[in-house]
């Protein structure tokens, strides 16, 4: 038994509570912090997802609308925790790790902490691509119409829509990271990659026709050709662990 899982198991249940309120306690305090730093914001966060919206309204009538008497204010909260949860995810993630850390291995915690290290900026980077991205898709989608229509788009379901592609996007950007991850874990095998690409590339495809409804093949493939090199950074990375493990396995018998 390691030193790490025996001071976990050692702690009575009262401990662990007491751990778990202190932890609990600093990841709600940084997302108040960071649900109130995006209530603060939450205009400029809407002036920024309105834009496509008054790009179209220069060739046709075109308006972002609340269909209730409080939906600008749901709108706030709503823009407020998904930009907390974003903000504060830094403090509330190694909060958790610092929580479950004590019941893990060296081995295991060393590869949480490099997850950890690797997944929050891709995660962001992949939401940034997402909010460069989504003008272009709000465009295309909206340009199905005649200009002698009139597009009234309600604003809680806009925004969910907008919200929920740069999440899915920026949750694609860290998957990658779950590969090496599984592999560093002795789950899945570089091999079992290799011979997987051809249908994992299929997926990404699948995935960028989705989440890109255009008409053109270039912005299909600026969603694509990320997550391709970061699945082929991941199978290289997976391919060296396995080579080392292999040389080391005869060393050690």
């Amino acid at each position: 038994m390691s030193t790490a899982t025996a001071a976990w198991g050692t702690m009575p249940l009262a401990g662990h509570v007491r751990e778990a309120r202190r932890r609990g306690l600093r990841a709600a305090v940084a997302l108040a912090v960071g649900m109130t730093l995006g209530f603060l914001l939450s205009d400029q966060v809407l002036d920024v997802l309105r834009l496509p919206i008054e790009e179209l309204a220069s060739s046709r009538q075109a308006s972002l609308n609340y269909d209730t008497v409080t939906g600008a204010f749901d709108l706030k909260l709503k823009i407020a925790l998904f930009v907390g949860l974003v903000v504060a995810s830094p403090v509330w993630l190694l909060e958790l790790f610092g929580f479950l850390a004590p019941g893990l291995t060296e081995g295991e915690r060393r590869w949480t902490t490099t997850f950890l290290l690797t997944a929050v900026p891709l995660f962001v980077a992949g939401c940034a691509f997402g909010l460069l991205l989504f003008p272009h898709m709000v465009s295309v989608l909206t340009g199905f119409s005649s200009t002698e229509d009139t597009t009234i788009l309600t604003a809680s379901y806009y925004v969910d829509f907008v919200l929920k592609m740069v999440l899915a996007t920026g949750v694609a950007f860290v998957l990658p990271v779950f590969v090496v991850m599984l592999n560093l874990m002795g789950i899945l095998s570089a091999e079992t990659l290799r011979r997987s690409w051809r249908i994992v590339v299929v997926v990404i495809t699948l995935f960028a026709a989705l989440v890109t409804p255009a008409a053109d093949v270039m912005s299909m493939f600026l969603v694509a050709a990320p997550m391709v090199v970061l699945f082929g950074l991941a199978l290289v990375i997976a391919t060296i662990h396995d080579r080392r493990t292999s040389q080391e396995e005869p060393c050690s018998a």
